[in-house]
């Protein structure tokens, strides 16, 4: 790295908490689906910022919405209306079947809402010792007290314990353990359509099935965690769309502001009648930057084509991915859906987003043996298959040097 990167990695070190392992990289511009370095270097970006920055980087049509709206007005506070909340909900309504949303500033924080709705939800109907969650092994819904108590990684959970509870974590690949997990003192079930930091692993339909059941039988709400599969991540406006299950609230996040911090907790509208004013709020939720960015988002995925784009660049890279595995004995399974994908190795993915990142690739791991690729949304053809091009000529250096 050069001494400008040493200098702002050394200042990072005195004065910012240490909770990440960043890689040993400083992006300081973007363009489409490229990241440019301190140094001016150029990587192909099949990461977007963890599935955030989801029309890649400088969108000129969102760069314009947002520096409009920034000379325009940012923040009234919901102590007011402003015209823009309304619209991104409308959409939100309109993709997911749930008619209310509730603003927030991230998907972690839009998970601790659903949480919250459906202990309210519970208390309304009188029954207010029906507080526990059924969550899966390998889930992940985020790092605050709530979402880390529905976390299933003992690696986040134990060094902040006691935490939410009680929480039954059940095996996603026994739905029978679900069925007898959920009980008359169940809230909900929170699962994920895909666990993304759990490996990129699909929800099998026998455990979708399971949910369906649970919850005809005992009453109990389903929480879908759509905050990195949902908004057309998977080819379905929502993941849990290819499964046929209707949850009662949906937790949004990452891809709906394009970079923007903006999430949402959408909610039925029987869920919705029981929440009063006061139950919850956010000083910044929904504040008209946030709703702007997230707009421009909606229209492109709704009616821009880009939800089409998607299907057809997700089916192209599984094709390229899965002819890459027959070429590559170090990968173990192909797995995901739309552009949210995992290649499982035979070996720690660490040498591989090392590889790919000194190739001008970014990639990234997860599960220790999976590389994830959460490309943008709108990435082109091309570069996917630049990407797995380059991914072609790292696995055989890896294999070389570390052999499965």
């Amino acid at each position: 790295m050069s001494q400008k990167a040493d200098d702002i990695r050394a200042r990072e070190s005195e004065h910012v908490l240490q909770t990440y392992k960043r890689q040993p990289v400083v992006f300081v511009r973007g363009r489409g689906s490229r990241l440019y370095d301190v140094d001016g270097r150029e990587y192909l970006d099949l990461v977007s910022g963890i599935g955030v920055a989801s029309l890649g980087h400088a969108h000129p049509g969102l760069t314009a919405a947002i520096a409009d709206q920034a000379s325009t007005l940012l923040h009234v506070s919901n102590l007011y209306y402003h015209p823009l909340q309304a619209e991104v909900a409308t959409r939100l309504a309109t993709l997911s079947g749930l008619p209310r949303a509730f603003f927030c500033n991230s998907g972690t924080e839009a998970v601790e809402a659903c949480l919250k709705f459906a202990r309210r939800y519970w208390y309304t109907q009188g029954i207010s010792a029906r507080t526990e969650f059924v969550a899966v092994r390998g889930g992940f819904s985020g790092r605050t007290m709530g979402a880390l108590s529905v976390t299933h990684s003992d690696h986040y959970r134990i060094p902040f314990a006691p935490l939410l509870g009680p929480v039954t974590f059940v095996d996603p690949d026994s739905p029978g353990t679900l069925v007898a997990a959920v009980t008359d003192r169940t809230a909900a079930i929170i699962a994920e359509p895909i666990r993304g930091e759990g490996g990129v692993r699909p929800m099998s339909q026998a455990f979708a099935d399971a949910i369906v059941e649970a919850c005809r039988k005992t009453g109990t709400l389903y929480i879908a965690d759509e905050v990195q599969t949902g908004l057309g991540r998977t080819g379905w406006p929502f993941g849990f769309q290819r499964f046929g299950l209707q949850p009662d609230l949906i937790s949004v996040g990452k891809a709906l502001g394009s970079g923007v911090p903006v999430g949402a907790a959408l909610v039925s509208e029987r869920i919705a009648q029981t929440i009063s004013a006061g139950d919850h709020g956010s000083t910044y939720g929904g504040n008209l930057l946030a709703c702007r960015a997230a707009l421009f988002f909606l229209e492109q995925l709704m009616d821009r084509g880009l939800l089409d784009h998607v299907k057809e660049a997700g089916d192209h890279l599984e094709r390229r991915l899965r002819t890459l595995a027959l070429t590559h004995p170090v990968i173990a399974e192909v797995r995901g859906a739309g552009l949210m994908r995992g290649l499982e190795l035979q070996i720690d993915a660490t040498p591989v987003v090392d590889h790919a990142r000194e190739a001008g690739l970014l990639v990234n791991r997860t599960d220790e043996k999976v590389v994830r690729l959460l490309p943008p949304l709108n990435i082109e053809i091309d570069d996917i298959d630049r990407g797995v091009d380059t991914l072609d000529t790292v696995l055989a250096t890896v294999e070389a040097e570390v052999p499965a």
